[in-house]
Parts: structure tokens; C-alpha cells; sequence
């Protein structure tokens, strides 16, 4: 989990975005490995390597629906010439007992089925009669439709090599080869070879569980009526979302009023299931800004290492964050500003990287770049602050959209990138090269 150290810097220290960085990733630490089903194990970071214990293939199998036979028995062969071959049976994926394919023999065998003694290689279905005797087939007959095919002749109309068409055992991997690494994410194909290799479970660190929760009086369900001075509550909703695309289990509490006790009640009731808080408003200066006061009592504030600590910082938007642990748990919460663009900047500054690093990534912050700026005019930006506007980027060009308003709703959604403007810069000129968050 987490055990904050004490903050002593002050509420009049103005924070660089890098010293707030830097104190929430020395504070978090990567959730404790657990043992879980490959299914439940899908979005999680392996902590140990993964040997290979059996070899895949584990055996020579066909990669073609055919006939098995040895290669002198269809040397030479052709359509007008071709080779006729007695079939002794058929092999089939999964079967246990094999027939053995002597001189002048053929086994009809299915695409994955083992290779049968004495065959040498596979000719497709394609180049040969399918035991019909009508020329070439374009395919098999289903054995309960026709249980014939699986005796009798059949001609061969081309030569094959020795081993073609056959998949050799440990083409793919090898026992005792390493299958995955530590810190591995674990995707639909990661997932596939484990069970491929026959490993029901996995070590992993667990997806973290976290929990949003917006406040504001002024807040409303979507899909309800808006009252006079009413809003949607749209930054749980995006913070949520931003959580799951982070790899997180989130969690979205619904709006908390304005009120130092509800939100207080609510934080400790959600304790329980949160290995990371976010809250959302309530951080500034303002007379109902209550998430200070009641974030100075939740939990247990006698536990040694608990509490959280507000301060401004020198970026725009999102000035005003909050940032400690809570609870018998040390559980650490990050107290976002209440503006759209403000707590979704701040989400992909600092509550990204620490849901990352409770996963046990290594590289736990969105990729950057350098980017042409395309703009109409330049970009200006409040001096001492490093400023973060939104922006599409292509092509190694980056452009702005909409303003720099921290309500920009609309802008955020069609933007994918970041456009980052230093604390010592105070207007960047079009074709200027720029450093660039990159969202997608």
C-alpha cells in the first residue's frame, strides 16, 4: 500500500509540477502479488517469469485438412500420373491410439491432428481426389455424411516434400523456454499462451481498486432535469473512464453536496473498497470548498503517516490539489480541482501514474514527443506556470483546440494530445517546436 511521510513545506509553498509528481510516486507502492485464474488475471502485471513446461506444439501435428503418407509413395505424382494410395483410416485432433501408415499408404488427417508413425508428410485435400475418384477435391466430407472416405483409395495428384504441411513439436516454444517476463501486462494473446502452456493460474500484482467521488451541490445525474444553477456531473463520469483505460478497477460514487459530514461519512464508508481515492472539487479557496474540511478528519487522523495535504501549484489549469493517505490503511488520495479540464489534466498527471505504479509498471507516464506547433496566432501563457493546453497531433504537428478555459468540455473531448508550454515561456510562436503528451 502507502505510507505518507508528514508534509512540513507549507500551505504558502507554490509546488512544481515535478515536486507533486515526485512526492505521490515516493509515497505509493505497488499493490502485494496474489495468485489468480487467468480470467481474472486479464489487466494484470505478472511478477515472476513464466517457464514453459511442455512444448507447443507438444507433438508433430498436421496444419492441413489431407492425407499423411510417406514421401517416395508421391514422388513423381501428377494429374495425369497420379499416385493411388490404399487409406487405412482416419486421425483425427485428439486422438490417442494412431494408425501406422506403411508403403502405399495413406491416413486421412485433420488440421491439428498428431502425425501419424510411419508418415513423413501431409499432402492437402486439394491435391487429391478426396477418395472419390472425380479429380480434384476442393474438401472433405463430413465423416457422419460420408464414413467411406476414411477407406478405400485415394489419388494424389502432386509430389510433397518430406514435412511440409506438418507443425513440428516445440515450433512455437520449447519446454523449459521462457514464456513471459516479470512486469508483462497481461492481454488476450498473454493469456492464450498461458492456458496454451497449461497454466491455470498466475502471480500478478492485482488491478487497483479505485474510487472516484465528484462534489458539488450544484451536481445532477445525467438523464435528470436540470434546475435553476444546476450542472451534469460529468467529472466522475471522465475520471472513472480515465481510471479503466488506466488499468484500474474504478469505481464512480455519485455527487457529494456540499457538505463536510456526508463527504466525510461517504470517504469512510468507501475505504473498504478503494486502494486509491479521487475526488474531484471542493480544493480551492472558495467559502463551499468542504472537501479540506472534511478530508482533515476522515479516517483515523491519530494513525501515524495519515493525512492529506493541500497546495497550489505553479501549472494552469489545475492549481489548487491535494494530495496523502487516509485510514487505518494509509489508503492515498488525490484531491483534484472541480473544473472539467482541470481535474482531467491533473488525472493524466498524476492519478494516471500512480494507478500504474500501484500495478507495478516500470514505465508508469503517457508517451512525449516533439511537435510542430500549427496554430493561427501564438499561444500565450501565464509566466512562472507551466501551462498544458489541448491539442490534436499528427504527423509530427501538434494544433490547438479550443481556448485555454479550464471548462472547455467540448475541447478536451477532441483533443489527443497535450500541448506543454514551460514555467520560464511566455508566448510560443506558430512552427515552434514543442514538447507533446500524447492521450491516445
Amino acid at each position: 500500500m502507502s505510507s505518507a511521510a508528514p508534509r512540513t513545506t507549507g500551505q504558502d509553498h507554490l509546488w512544481s509540477v515535478d515536486e507533486h509528481l515526485e512526492d505521490i510516486l515516493a509515497t505509493v507502492r505497488p499493490l502485494e502479488p496474489i495468485e489468480l485464474q487467468l480470467l481474472d488475471a486479464q489487466g494484470c502485471v505478472l511478477v515472476e517469469d513464466v517457464t514453459v513446461p511442455v512444448s507447443l506444439p507438444p507433438f508433430d501435428n498436421s496444419s492441413m485438412d489431407g492425407y499423411a503418407v510417406r514421401v517416395a509413395d508421391v514422388a513423381g505424382a501428377s494429374e495425369e500420373f497420379p499416385a493411388v494410395l490404399d487409406v487405412v483410416g482416419d486421425v483425427a485432433a485428439g486422438q490417442a491410439d494412431l494408425l501406422h501408415v506403411g508403403p502405399g499408404q495413406a491416413a486421412r488427417i485433420m488440421t491439428g491432428a498428431p502425425l501419424p508413425p510411419g508418415a513423413e508428410t501431409v499432402v492437402p485435400v486439394e491435391w487429391t481426389d478426396g477418395g472419390l475418384g472425380e479429380g480434384p477435391a476442393t474438401g472433405m466430407r463430413a465423416r457422419a455424411l460420408a464414413p467411406e472416405g476414411a477407406e478405400g483409395h485415394v489419388h494424389v495428384y502432386r509430389p510433397a516434400e518430406a514435412r511440409a504441411h506438418v507443425r513440428a513439436k516445440g515450433s512455437d516454444v520449447k519446454a523449459g523456454d521462457r514464456a513471459l517476463e516479470a512486469g508483462t501486462v497481461l492481454g488476450p494473446p498473454q493469456i492464450a499462451l498461458l492456458a496454451a502452456i497449461g497454466r491455470g493460474t498466475v502471480r500478478v500484482r492485482p488491478r487497483p481498486r479505485v474510487v472516484v467521488m465528484s462534489t458539488g451541490s450544484e451536481l445532477v445525474w445525467p438523464d435528470e432535469q436540470l434546475g435553476n444553477g444546476q450542472i451534469y456531473d460529468s467529472n466522475s463520469f471522465a475520471l472513472t473512464a480515465a481510471a479503466r483505460d488506466a488499468g484500474a478497477i474504478a469505481y464512480r460514487v455519485g455527487a457529494v453536496a456540499d457538505d463536510a459530514d456526508t463527504l466525510r461519512n461517504t470517504i469512510e464508508d468507501q475505504l473498504v473498497r478503494a486502494d486509491l481515492m479521487v475526488t474531484t472539487g471542493g480544493v480551492s479557496v472558495g467559502a463551499y470548498d468542504v472537501v479540506k474540511e472534511a478530508l482533515s478528519h476522515v479516517g483515523d487522523e491519530d494513525e501515524a503517516g495519515s493525512g492529506i495535504d493541500f497546495r497550489k501549484l505553479a501549472m494552469q489549469p489545475g492549481k489548487p490539489q491535494g494530495f496523502g493517505s487516509i485510514g487505518p490503511d494509509h489508503t492515498p488520495l488525490l484531491a483534484l480541482p472541480g473544473n472539467p479540464v482541470s481535474s482531467y489534466v491533473s488525472f493524466e498527471l498524476f492519478v494516471r501514474p500512480a494507478i500504474r505504479t500501484l500495478m507495478g509498471l516500470n514505465d508508469v507516464h503517457r508517451p512525449r514527443t516533439r511537435a510542430r506547433l500549427t496554430a493561427d496566432k501564438a499561444l500565450t501563457s501565464p509566466k512562472g506556470r507551466r501551462q498544458f493546453l489541448r491539442g490534436t497531433y499528427a504527423d509530427g504537428a501538434v494544433r490547438p483546440v479550443g481556448g485555454a478555459g479550464s471548462h472547455l468540455v467540448a475541447a478536451l473531448a477532441h483533443a489527443d494530445a497535450l500541448i506543454v508550454v514551460p514555467e520560464d515561456v511566455e508566448s510560443v510562436e506558430p512552427g515552434t517546436e514543442v514538447e507533446v503528451v500524447l492521450l491516445g
